[in-house]
C-alpha cells in the first residue's frame, strides 16, 4: 500500500467525459490499495474566461477580487470528479484550499505556500479510506482572503500537499505521456526519458519546457517528494522526476528547452560607475520584473552599453520603470526587441564534460545563427537568437548532442 497525490491538469478533466476518465484512474488506485488525494486544476479554459472576465470589468481590477473569481474554476472541477467518484462506488469529499487550510502568504495573484495543514486529510485517507479531492491552484492568505498561485500553480499545489501528506509520490496527469528531450511537435525524433535529476527539470522548466511549472521542481527536489509525469489518456508509463543518486547514467544532455515568451532591451551609454548595475536592476526589482540575460558591453568614453531579457508581457513595465530613472541613471537610449527566442541546453552530465558550450556555438554557427546573448549555469547554457530561428536551432542541437531515437 502506498500513500499516493495524483494531479490531473486542464486537459484531463475539460468536460465531463474526461472527468469520468480521470476518476476511472483514481478508482484504479483506490482498488490497489493504497491512499489517494487528488488536485485538481480548472476544466481547460476555465480560467482564461474568467481572467478575460476581469479585465473587461476593469484592467486594473483588485488583485483580492481577481483571485475570488479566477479561483472557482477549480472549486467546479473538485466538484464533479468528488461525484464521479461517488458514482462509481469510491468515497470521496471535495475540499478548497481554505477549508484545509492550504496557508499563503499575501501576494494575491502569485501566492507561495507558507503551509499545508493535513492531519485532517491523512485522518480520513487512512481511516476512511476516503478520496480527498483538492483544488490547486488556491490557498488562504494571511488576510482570511482566497489567494492563487498564478498559472500552472496546481502543480505547486499537488507537490506541497504530498509533502504534507508523506506521500510516496506525487503523480501529475497531463496531456503529454512524460518528459521528451524536447518538444516533439518540433522534434519527431524526441525521446521520452524514463527518469529525470530534479536539477535538469528545474533548469528545463525555467527557461522554457512546459511539462511542469519551475516552483513546483523547486519544491519536489527541496522536500525529496518523487514526481511522476504521464499522460491521462494511455497507459504508457511516465517519467520519474527523482534525486540525481537515482540515475545510474547521467546523460551529457539531458534535453533542450526553447522559450518565445523573451524581449531584449537594450540600455545604451550607461555610465561607467559603481553601483550603476544596482540603480537599473533595483527599481525593476521593485516592480516585479524578472529579469534573465545580463551582458554589458564597456566603451572607451566611460559609458557602457547593457542588454538584458524580461518576460515578453513584461515589457511596457519595464519600459515605463525605465524611463522613470532615466534622469537619475543618465543614459542616452533604450532599445527593446521582441523578435527574439531563447534556446537552452540542460544536463547534470555537464559537471564532468567539457566542450558542451563549444558544440553548441558551432552548431548554431553552421546553420547560420546569430547568438546575441549567452547565460550559462553549472547544468545549463542558454542563448538569445532571432525568433525565426527557434525551431531550426532547436533541429540542429537535439540532433548535435545525439538525441535523436533511433
Amino acid at each position: 500500500m502506498a500513500r499516493i497525490v495524483m494531479k490531473f491538469g486542464g486537459t484531463s478533466v475539460a468536460d465531463p467525459e474526461r472527468i469520468r476518465n480521470a476518476a476511472a484512474r483514481v478508482k484504479r488506485e483506490v482498488e490497489a490499495g493504497n491512499e489517494v488525494a487528488v488536485v485538481v486544476s480548472a476544466m481547460a479554459g476555465a480560467t482564461n474566461q474568467l481572467v478575460a472576465w476581469c479585465q473587461e470589468m476593469s484592467p486594473l481590477h483588485d488583485a483580492r477580487e481577481y483571485d475570488t473569481v479566477v479561483a472557482t474554476g477549480e472549486q467546479v472541477t473538485s466538484g464533479l470528479l468528488a461525484i464521479a467518484l461517488q458514482h462509481v462506488g469510491i468515497e470521496a469529499r471535495s475540499w478548497q484550499g481554505w477549508q484545509i487550510p492550504i496557508r499563503t502568504d499575501g501576494a494575491h495573484g502569485k501566492a507561495r505556500i507558507d503551509a499545508i495543514e493535513g492531519a485532517e486529510l491523512i485522518r480520513r485517507m487512512r481511516d476512511l479510506r476516503q478520496v480527498a479531492v483538492v483544488t490547486g491552484f488556491q490557498g488562504l492568505g494571511p488576510d482570511h482572503r482566497v489567494t492563487t498561485l498564478g498559472r500552472g500553480g496546481s502543480d505547486t499545489s499537488a507537490v506541497a500537499l504530498a509533502a504534507a501528506l508523506a506521500a510516496d509520490r506525487c503523480d501529475i496527469y497531463t496531456d503529454v505521456e512524460g518528459v521528451f528531450t524536447t518538444d516533439p511537435r518540433i522534434v519527431a525524433k524526441a525521446r521520452k526519458l524514463d527518469k529525470i535529476a530534479y536539477e535538469e527539470m528545474l533548469e528545463l522548466a525555467s527557461v522554457g519546457a512546459k511539462v511542469l511549472q519551475t516552483r513546483s521542481v523547486e519544491l519536489a527536489m527541496k522536500e525529496k517528494v518523487r514526481v511522476q509525469v504521464l499522460s491521462s489518456f494511455t497507459d504508457a508509463p511516465g517519467t520519474l522526476v527523482v534525486d540525481e543518486d537515482e540515475i545510474v547514467e547521467k546523460a551529457l544532455v539531458a534535453g533542450i528547452a526553447y522559450s518565445r515568451d523573451e524581449a531584449k532591451i537594450t540600455i545604451r551609454r550607461v555610465p561607467d560607475r559603481p553601483g550603476i548595475a544596482a540603480a537599473i536592476f533595483g527599481p525593476l526589482a521593485g516592480a516585479a520584473i524578472n529579469v534573465d540575460m545580463i551582458v554589458q558591453n564597456v566603451a572607451a568614453d566611460g559609458t557602457t552599453d547593457m542588454t538584458f531579457t524580461v518576460p515578453k508581457a513584461d515589457l511596457p513595465r519595464a519600459e515605463a520603470t525605465l524611463a522613470g530613472i532615466k534622469d537619475a541613471i543618465g543614459y542616452a537610449e533604450i532599445t527593446a526587441d521582441r523578435d527574439v527566442a531563447k534556446v537552452s541546453v540542460v544536463g547534470v552530465g555537464m559537471r564532468s564534460h567539457a566542450g558542451v558550450a563549444s558544440t553548441m556555438f558551432r552548431t548554431l554557427a553552421e546553420k547560420g545563427i546569430n547568438i546575441q546573448v549567452i547565460s550559462t549555469s553549472e547544468i545549463k547554457v542558454s542563448v538569445l537568437i532571432g525568433a525565426e530561428y527557434i525551431e531550426l536551432a532547436v533541429r540542429a542541437l537535439h540532433t548535435a548532442y545525439g538525441l535523436d531515437a533511433a
